[in-house]
């Protein structure tokens, strides 16, 4: 149990693995996989560790996915891009525009690699990885059988996917491909983005002023580890939105499709006069309620204390339940959220 994982999450916590391995191809991930798993021991995939808490050493092997590559073929309306797993997402994003393709500016600086994006279906100001996924590419790790998934056939929801579910540990993502129109349409809809001449803008001004609500709003990993909002923003049934809206009218809120109600948890926390609320070494963000940070080297045990004294404050006061959009890993792998924090 020697192999610190602390540079392997962003909240840097300090918890070892039995033992650490970087797979820079396919073949070498699934060997990894089978002699851990003939061993009986449990695996863990990783990309960069940013949407993880680790809540006690980890038993077996952590394997940091890092298969690299991106291929772009043009079309006569679109590109289209092959990203290997391993590429980090907000580089993707700067090489995109950096060759004329727009369309990911608005999930700029998301923290990750490009093969968890298809897991949470990350999503930013408007946009989710949905709209410009194609397909994901996976391997079954028992067979070592290809599988390509179509975007529809990955079952996207709200930082929701078939990942999550029945593929969680049948598959590794591999690659994903994406689509990006040649006939760019700017989503303005959020924050500082709805200033923007929506006849004028830029890709380039998007990214610019999506970078800026990122780095002033939200704190750097390496200054106050963290793993970014700590929880999903709420949805709601339609008559539970009415309620809660005629008591607080100016709640932000965004009417869904199916007629449920998103809300703002950041709004929420707030609310709760929470920014600033400590356990042990773990924070709330003091610009970012939907944010916990390591502030004075926390332990786990902290995180998970703050995390339920926040959903118990919000709970009580509007009787919303938060729940988790981080990943908790137990000492085998990935535990409940929501149950560890009620």
């Amino acid at each position: 149990m020697n192999h610190s994982l602390k540079p392997w999450n962003t909240f840097g916590i300090q918890r070892n693995a039995k033992q650490l391995v970087r797979a820079e191809n396919i073949q070498q991930l699934l060997d990894v996989w089978r002699n851990a798993t003939e061993n009986g021991e449990p695996v863990l995939i990783l990309g960069e560790g940013s949407n993880v808490l680790f809540l006690e050493d980890f038993a077996g092997t952590v394997i940091i996915n890092r298969l690299m590559g991106i291929k772009v073929e043009e079309r006569a309306d679109s590109w289209h891009l092959h990203v290997g797993a391993g590429e980090n997402w907000h580089q993707l994003v700067q090489f995109t525009l950096e060759n004329g393709m727009a369309g990911l500016e608005n999930l700029a600086l998301i923290p990750g690699c490009a093969g968890s994006s298809p897991i949470q279906n990350i999503g930013a100001y408007g946009i989710e990885l949905k709209h410009v996924c194609e397909y994901v590419d996976c391997v079954e790790l028992a067979t070592g059988d290809a599988l390509r998934l179509t975007a529809a056939q990955c079952r996207f929801g709200y930082r929701d996917s078939i990942f999550k579910h029945e593929y969680q540990d049948r598959y590794v993502i591999v690659a994903i491909g994406l689509r990006l129109a040649k006939r760019w349409q700017p989503v303005l809809t959020y924050g500082d983005l709805t200033r923007l001449d929506p006849l004028t803008v830029t890709p380039r001004e998007v990214f610019d002023a999506v970078c800026h609500m990122r780095m002033t709003k939200l704190p750097d990993p390496k200054v106050h580890g963290n793993a970014g909002s700590f929880f999903k923003n709420p949805v709601i049934g339609s008559k539970t939105a009415g309620k809660l809206l005629a008591q607080w009218p100016s709640a932000p809120h965004y009417p869904q499709a199916d007629g449920s109600v998103k809300l703002a948890a950041g709004w929420l926390i707030d609310q709760c006069q929470l920014k600033g609320a400590t356990q042990g070494g773990a924070a709330v963000h003091q610009q970012q309620a939907l944010v916990l940070i390591n502030q004075d080297q926390a332990t786990s045990e902290d995180v998970v204390r703050l995390a339920h004294y926040v959903r118990q404050r919000v709970g009580e006061k509007f009787n919303v339940w938060l729940e988790p959009e981080v990943r908790f890993i137990g000492r085998t792998g990935e535990v409940n959220a929501v149950e560890t924090i009620a």
